[in-house]
């Protein structure tokens, strides 16, 4: 066992200030607000706009999280960025977002584990530091997830939006602070349920352009399946291995995937609704972005205190899945 835990000091975050309303996009394809808030309790998504890029966005969620953490950038050792949409193939975002708070020479990189990323972000920021090469780690997960969506598709260009969020994670010696437990999950067999083609697999052409196949694409069914299915597993999971019972977990912080899902199993594990911090409503689902954009809302809204024990599960493209279990 590590002398080091790795706790969550400052959260912060940032969204485009375009909205496009669920009436909007009735004006874009065949679907309207009854329909889509009816499905997945989303009212409107955050799109950013010529100039705002995932690395402009998590660097604005960045700097909110270390002044809340009460640090200046030059105290940041590592940067992780959770991302599906990098602002280029090649540099990372993290090495973007690095050159934008000033600091180069600090290591940065990026983790593409679809709407799971931040999860894998947090546990491998968290390693770095229980290894005891770090004091204070910026994760973030950050999309422009409209710049790959195909606004002709009117099954997945009402679920996403963009947005970015940021945590700094700190070195601790208090026991039973932080990140308690986390697991990471991921079966490649189901890579293709969804699934954003350009790449060396499948280089980018006029051919393909021309048929709208640089899109992502999803199949929507097998999705709300594998979702609630995983939501449940990876709740009962977490609660289980760090002895929590429904009374113990302050507050569950989902991937906002669907309001349907959420609902379904908050009540099939005995939980009242309210103790999942739900934002899908005005930004819908944001990938890497979602959980530590819900975290810092809830944080900054007062729902979350010293001690309190948090709750994270996701689940997305990959196949992946994963959870955490923080205390504060």
């Amino acid at each position: 066992m590590s002398q080091f835990g790795a706790t969550i000091t400052g959260t912060g975050s940032s969204v485009p200030e375009h909205r496009l309303t669920n009436d909007d996009l009735a004006r874009m394809v065949d679907t309207n607000d009854e329909w889509i808030t009816q499905r997945t309790g989303i009212k409107e998504r955050r799109i950013a706009k010529d100039g705002e890029t995932t690395a402009s966005l998590g660097t604005a969620a960045a700097r909110k999280a270390i002044e809340a953490a009460g640090l200046t950038p030059k105290d940041i050792e590592l940067i992780v960025v959770a991302t599906i949409t990098p602002e280029m193939v090649f540099p990372s975002t993290g090495c973007y977002i690095g050159a934008a708070l000033g600091i180069p020479g600090v290591p940065a990189f990026d983790m593409s584990a679809a709407c799971s990323g931040f999860i894998y972000a947090l546990a491998t920021g968290a390693n770095f530091i229980r290894a005891g090469q770090y004091k204070n780690i910026l994760v973030i997960g950050a999309e422009t997830i409209s710049r790959v969506t195909n606004y002709k598709d009117r099954g997945s260009c009402i679920l996403f939006g963009d947005g970015a969020g940021a945590v700094v994670l700190s070195r601790t010696t208090e026991p039973k602070r932080g990140l308690l437990y986390n697991s990471l999950h991921a079966d490649g067999n189901g890579g293709d349920v969804m699934v954003c083609p350009p790449g060396s697999r499948k280089p980018i052409t006029a051919e393909m352009i021309a048929e709208d196949g640089q899109y992502m694409t999803l199949r929507g069914r097998e999705v709300y399946k594998f979702a609630v299915t995983k939501f449940e597993e990876l709740i009962h999971d977490a609660m289980t291995k760090c002895e929590l019972t429904v009374d113990d977990v302050t507050l569950i912080v989902p991937h906002q995937v669907n309001q349907r899902i959420i609902d379904s199993a908050m009540s099939k594990l005995g939980f009242a609704a309210e103790k999942a911090y739900v934002n899908i409503d005005r930004y819908g689902n944001t990938s890497a972005a979602s959980i530590p954009l819900a975290l810092d809302e809830a944080w900054r809204a007062g729902k979350i205190k010293p001690g309190d024990h948090l709750v994270f599960v996701a689940f997305g493209a990959g196949l992946t899945w994963a959870n955490a279990v923080v205390r504060v």
